[in-house]
């Protein structure tokens, strides 16, 4: 890989961390986690029409994975209501390559490498030390198991849409139908609790944070599915990792997060082990 294109994944990676502080940041995650679905949406229509329709083999995936969204969202709405973003951010995403690790080696019969073995113990002893550090109250707690439970939604929704973009035909045309039918359920949802004139409302106000939330979502991804055509997959997946790092750097700065010993610690073991497993 080189130097430049190190660059950009790293860039992806601080957009994905960069879109999950915009909601932490916010006085209301619904809305928040609204107007960036919706930024990415508008963003995928924009490309729709350039772009071949996947083929029909890959709609139940590419539907399949719009409903796993749904609970992807309600957990990362109420998790960022609850927990610290420096602490639910390491615990979705290094949960994810984690319980993928050990679904591999358990029900797949996999082989593991030595260095597979170190990513699983190092992501193991992050996720223990955030939660040993963070039990201690009932939000605490809850931001616990909202941030475990959405890395099985992560690891679900990248089952369906790694089968899905297989059979599209054209990986970037199932990932801008993908971003432009996942507001959806979301929207109307919003509509339901909130009121059709509450919604609009604060889309008029918060246009602004639709259109950066959801181009840093949208650029996320689609930094991370450009540099894997041009680099080794293993080495783009490890080297995204550091959105961990860069969460944990924008809770302490923007959001004043309290960024102690054990949280940077927990936030190195987290990306160290994901990136070894990846690697492994």
């Amino acid at each position: 890989m080189t130097a430049g294109l190190a660059l950009w994944v790293l860039f992806g990676a601080l957009l994905h961390a960069s879109w999950n502080t915009l909601i932490k940041g916010g006085q209301d995650k619904l809305m928040d986690t609204l107007l960036v679905a919706l930024g990415s949406m508008l963003i995928g229509m924009l490309c729709l029409p350039f772009l071949p329709l996947p083929a029909p083999a890959a709609w139940p995936y590419l539907l399949g994975s719009v409903l796993v969204h749904v609970a992807y969202f309600y957990l990362i709405i109420h998790a960022y209501k609850v927990g610290d973003l420096s602490v639910v951010y390491p615990l979705m995403r290094g949960g994810a390559p984690l319980l993928t690790a050990i679904i591999a080696v358990c029900w797949l019969g996999e082989s593991v490498t030595t260095g597979s073995l170190g990513g699983i113990g190092l992501l193991c002893s992050g996720i223990l030390l955030l939660a040993g550090n963070h039990w201690h109250s009932g939000a605490d707690r809850r931001a616990i198991g909202f941030g475990l439970t959405n890395a099985v939604v992560v690891v679900s929704y990248t089952l369906f849409d790694g089968l899905g973009a297989r059979q599209s035909g054209h990986a970037l045309s199932y990932t801008m139908w993908l971003f432009a039918l996942n507001a959806l359920p979301l929207l109307l949802w919003a509509c339901w609790k909130r009121g059709g004139d509450s919604v609009v409302a604060g889309i008029r106000q918060g246009y602004r944070r639709m259109m950066i939330g959801g181009a840093c979502s949208v650029g996320a991804y689609g930094i991370t599915l450009w540099a894997m055509t041009q680099a080794p997959i293993a080495l783009v997946a490890t080297l995204r990792e550091t959105a961990v790092l860069f969460a944990a750097l924008f809770g302490a700065l923007l959001l004043r997060e309290r960024l102690g010993l054990w949280r940077i610690l927990a936030a190195l073991a987290v990306c160290s082990g994901a990136m070894l497993i990846k690697l492994g």
